[in-house]
């Protein structure tokens, strides 16, 4: 994860990093703790952008604030579905689609899942097992949504 973080520092768009108690806030309003992955990445930056900076960024991975307001917006649209209780967006890919973080198994890790705003929330698809993962894929994606080309 360390070698992943680096590369996000050096040749991406991260935020400043979130806080010890940024973090304890937001698990306490959310109802799950972040895995070691997403501790680890929030702790180092709270939010980047791959590639590209916003608005062109196809790889927005939101803040922890961005989170709770980008819920809403997914909520919307789930109508209830069972499943959807447990998924997050953690990453905004533009155009309504977004890369939701499944907290389901606790303490992690968590896998993560495409959400394309045209079949969300009955169908969506494994992409990462892990944030790790995730990161690893998008950064050698040559800003590509890498699960579309797999």
């Amino acid at each position: 994860m360390n070698s992943l973080l680096d590369t996000i520092t050096r040749e991406h768009f991260p935020h400043p990093p979130a806080t010890p108690e940024q973090i304890a806030a937001f698990e306490a309003r959310m109802g799950w703790r972040l895995d070691a992955d997403l501790r680890a990445f929030y702790l180092h930056c709270d939010g980047a952008e791959l590639f590209r900076p916003l608005p062109e960024a196809n790889y927005s991975i939101l803040s922890l604030a961005e989170i709770q307001e980008t819920l809403i917006r997914v909520r919307r649209r789930d109508q209830g579905a069972v499943e959807a209780a447990s998924w997050y967006p953690v990453a905004d890919c533009q155009d309504s689609d977004y890369v939701l973080v499944d907290v389901a198994k606790p303490g992690g890790p968590y896998r993560l899942l495409d959400a394309w705003h045209e079949t969300y929330p009955s169908q969506v698809k494994q992409i990462a097992s892990s944030f790790s993962e995730f990161l690893e894929k998008a950064l050698a994606s040559n800003d590509h949504l890498y699960w579309l080309y797999e």
